[in-house]
């Protein structure tokens, strides 16, 4: 008996996420960032929305979920769903400045949903989101590669992260949406 308790626990344990337990100090909503044009986004303005934080490169194999992500925000814009794209050079697939990103963007894909400066999404040099986030919510949150998601729920608090293979629209991450939306 003792062996199948312990057995049953070390799955538990082994595929359950890492999530951290934490107090949230501060939610997603007390952070800023700055707009592509170098402008400052306080957060804020976003409360009570379900935010989809994915950072974003030019030159990557995933490029091409920038047409996906601008679905989503097409469809799910009027509901509250924001899509914030975080451009980053974290895995050397940037172009130089956001001006030819905001053009490689507009031209290739139609963007028009927020996109921020150029930021470093981990290490020391990550950008407070993504320290926030590693901090309330704990590995999972970390880049390993571009097009990285952290969905961001109507409180401020991270309902859950998607690797870069996960395409955001894929049933898990459009499910997830609807669910925080309260939608169809």
């Amino acid at each position: 008996m003792k062996k199948i308790i312990f057995t049953t626990v070390a799955l538990i344990m082994f595929f359950s996420k890492n999530v951290m337990s934490s107090n949230y100090d501060k939610i997603f909503f007390d952070l800023k960032i700055n707009n592509i044009s170098g402008e400052v986004i306080d957060l804020k303005k976003y409360k009570n929305k379900v935010i989809l934080v994915v950072n974003t490169a030019s030159y990557c194999g995933f490029t091409k979920q920038y047409g996906d992500l601008q679905k989503l925000w097409d469809r799910y814009k009027s509901d509250g769903l924001i899509v914030l794209g975080i451009p980053s050079n974290s895995f050397n697939q940037e172009k130089d400045n956001e001006n030819e990103i905001k053009e490689f963007c507009e031209v290739n894909f139609n963007i028009n949903f927020p996109m921020t400066s150029i930021y470093e999404v981990k290490g020391d040099n990550a950008h407070e989101i993504y320290k926030w986030a590693e901090k309330n919510y704990g590995k999972s949150t970390i880049p390993k590669w571009n097009f990285h998601k952290i969905l961001i729920n109507k409180k401020g608090k991270i309902e859950d992260t998607y690797s870069s293979f996960t395409k955001p629209t894929s049933n898990k991450v459009v499910n997830n949406i609807k669910n925080l939306l309260k939608v169809e």
